[in-house]
């Protein structure tokens, strides 16, 4: 891994443990065993290693809303946007935690108004197929829930498990809030058939 990724990698670490607002790019250096210096020579600014450490998760979400905004949210596909976001969620396990955890401290940094925008549109998008109140609160509920679920997975007692049991369990869980049994994939086992 190179210098510039090791201090990304680093930054995220200690941004989603000790906070953005508490992790200083001093603590960042001491951390890579480097100067604060060789931090700067990488990354002009902490909102800079900030959108570093998050941007590929931005960018990845951005993609999934977009393959979801074109292909459209009817029961038919929201299976395989459920599979999409919670291979999304569990890849980017830090990058939620930052985000869902201190969005609200960390303001004014171009990072955090991006991921604000896009979880703005996540939910246009959701709130667009939502018919009814129950409806609306089962998308909120399915999907806020479980991108919190893996924030706070330490609190909540679910970090233990492996993560492929993690993950099915994500699944049923929401499959079982947004798509109706007779509407599933026959392939996908859920965890109480496995």
């Amino acid at each position: 891994m190179s210098r510039h990724d090791d201090l990304r990698e680093i930054a995220l670490a200690e941004f989603a443990a000790a906070g953005y607002a508490a992790t200083s790019l001093q603590r960042i250096a001491d951390l890579a065993g480097t100067s604060k210096a060789s931090v700067l020579y990488h990354y002009s600014s902490k909102e800079q290693l900030l959108e570093a450490a998050i941007g590929p998760a931005l960018d990845a979400l951005d993609g999934l809303v977009a393959t979801a905004e074109d292909a459209g949210f009817s029961v038919e596909n929201r299976e395989a946007f459920i599979l999409g976001f919670v291979d999304f969620l569990l890849a980017h396990r830090q990058q939620v935690h930052l985000v869902i955890n201190q969005q609200a401290t960390i303001v004014d940094t171009p990072a955090i108004d991006r991921a604000q925008a896009l979880m703005n549109r996540l939910a246009s998008f959701f709130h667009s197929y939502g018919t009814s109140t129950a409806e609306k609160l089962r998308l909120g509920v399915a999907f806020g829930g479980a991108a919190y679920s893996l924030a706070a997975a330490e609190e909540l007692g679910i970090d233990e498990p492996p993560v492929d049991e993690i993950r099915q369990a994500l699944i049923d869980v929401m499959l079982e809030l947004l798509v109706p049994h007779d509407h599933r994939t026959p392939t996908a086992p859920s965890a109480e058939t496995a």
